[in-house]
């Protein structure tokens, strides 16, 4: 899986973020446009782009952008 995809594909579920804003290691919850809508948006491109499902559990413990890139990598189908 490609991490700059990934990287483009989350930013893409802010409604104004300039995907060269963030980078793997940015903990996403410190982002001025994070939300909760956000997170649902989050977890359901992991779905739809790599038919992966994140729990809430799973979205609550991330503190970076890699800690969800990881669990995508682990279970992606897509690759």
């Amino acid at each position: 899986m490609d991490e700059k995809l990934f990287i483009k594909n989350f930013a893409e579920q802010f409604e104004d973020r300039d995907p060269s804003t963030i980078a793997i290691s940015t903990k996403f919850r410190e982002l001025d446009d994070w939300s909760s809508l956000v997170a649902l948006s989050v977890m359901a491109m992991c779905f739809e782009e790599y038919s992966v499902i994140l729990s809430a559990d799973e979205m609550e413990h991330a503190e970076q952008i890699s800690d969800i890139c990881d669990i995508v990598k682990s279970r992606c189908q897509n690759e």
